[in-house]
Formats: structure tokens, C-alpha cells, sequence
């Protein structure tokens, strides 16, 4: 089972959803289940949950971890494909956010629509890796900074902006033959209030140093 997947296709995201399946989905990433092991717990007979089960395998959701026996019966043990999924922005079709549309910086709402142009290129990426068998080589940095003033952000933000396009001057190489194009995205916002709050940047643990 994936950590977390990508959806693409508009139906697969519309039946990802749908309050009951989404509920089916959490139960089978807990562990494979069949349509009678589930009913008591969605609250629904075995035939319906068998239904719900049929569309979510239909759209890779979730797929066949075995069978048993049980009497006459043969049960279909189902798993899900992912503990979690992400909708693309790519199932939005002709109004996914574009943020080559209306460039700011300083806009809460470009900042959404690159950080959905991020999710939907990445999930292009691990999609065009998983069938090349490859392993797709990101990074990503998570931190919190708290600021003592509107001022210190103001100078954080001035500071990040050089020492990046600083970097990517010293390491950018236009005609390198057989070179990558990599894209960079930096983002600063307000942390969302969380009642367990995560551990400062230098208390973590190392990052894996294997490409992801």
C-alpha cells in the first residue's frame, strides 16, 4: 500500500467523495475487509457495501488482497491502493487553477494555485515514475518561524528572496547537454492553529537522505 496516491480522473475523484466510500476507503486502509466485515460498521447491507466496493476497484481505489471461505460463501477481502489521496487539480479540468494567470506574489489565492500546480506535477511525475519502475528524486523542507514583527517578516521575505535566486544563479545551467529542468517553490504563510503542535525545524529527525 502507497503512504498516499495521486488521483487524476474525474470520476475516480468523484467516487473518492461520495461520504460513504470515503468512509470504505478509511476502513480498508486500516486493513482488508470484505463487503460482510464492513456492512456492521457504515451501516449498510452487504449488498450495498459490495456496490460501494465495485466502484472504488473499477477506479483503482482499492484492489483484491485475497480470499476465504465462509460457508457456501467465497468473500472478497478488499485493501485499499493508499492510506490517503490527493486530488489533482488535473480532475478539475478546464478550471483548475493556473497560476501563470494572474502572477502575485504577495496573493494568498496565487499561492493556492501554485501549490496546486505543485500537486498536480507531482502527481504527473510519480505516475510517469511508477510505470518506468524509477524512483523520482524530490526534496521538500517543512519548518516554523515565528516573527516579532510585521517588519522581521518583511526582512525574512527579502532575505529568502536573494539567497534562493542567488543559488539558482550559481547552480542554473542553460546549455547543459543532457541537464533536467527542476522546478522551486517557496512558500510563506500564517501556520494553521494545530492541537499537536510539531516539533521546532532543529528537534526533528534527519532526513533520509535517499531521493524520493
Amino acid at each position: 500500500m502507497l503512504d498516499v496516491t495521486v488521483i487524476e480522473d474525474p470520476a475516480a475523484a468523484a467516487v473518492s467523495l461520495d461520504p460513504i466510500r470515503a468512509r470504505l476507503l478509511a476502513e480498508l486502509a486500516a486493513g482488508p475487509a470484505s463487503a460482510a466485515m464492513l456492512a456492521p460498521k457504515v451501516g449498510l447491507p452487504r449488498q450495498k457495501v459490495n456496490y460501494h466496493l465495485k466502484a472504488l476497484e473499477k477506479h483503482g481505489l482499492v484492489e483484491l488482497a485475497g480470499e476465504r471461505r465462509k460457508g457456501n460463501v467465497t468473500e472478497r477481502l478488499m485493501r485499499a491502493t493508499a492510506a490517503s489521496y490527493v486530488i489533482s487539480p488535473v480532475a478539475l479540468g478546464a478550471v483548475q487553477p493556473d497560476p501563470d494567470r494572474a502572477r502575485d506574489q504577495l496573493s494568498a489565492r496565487w499561492l493556492l494555485a501554485v501549490a496546486a500546480r505543485l500537486v498536480q506535477d507531482v502527481g504527473a511525475l510519480l505516475t510517469g515514475a511508477a510505470k518506468a519502475k524509477k524512483r523520482l528524486a524530490t526534496y521538500a523542507l517543512d519548518g516554523e518561524v515565528r516573527f516579532a514583527s510585521a517588519a522581521d517578516r518583511a526582512a525574512f521575505i527579502e532575505e529568502l528572496t536573494q539567497g534562493v535566486g542567488a543559488l539558482v544563479r550559481k547552480y542554473h545551467d542553460g546549455s547543459a547537454e543532457g541537464g533536467r529542468d527542476h522546478r522551486v517553490v517557496i512558500a510563506v504563510h500564517p501556520s494553521v492553529k494545530d492541537p499537536q503542535p510539531r516539533p521546532p525545524l532543529e528537534d526533528r529527525p534527519p532526513l533520509d537522505d535517499r531521493p524520493h
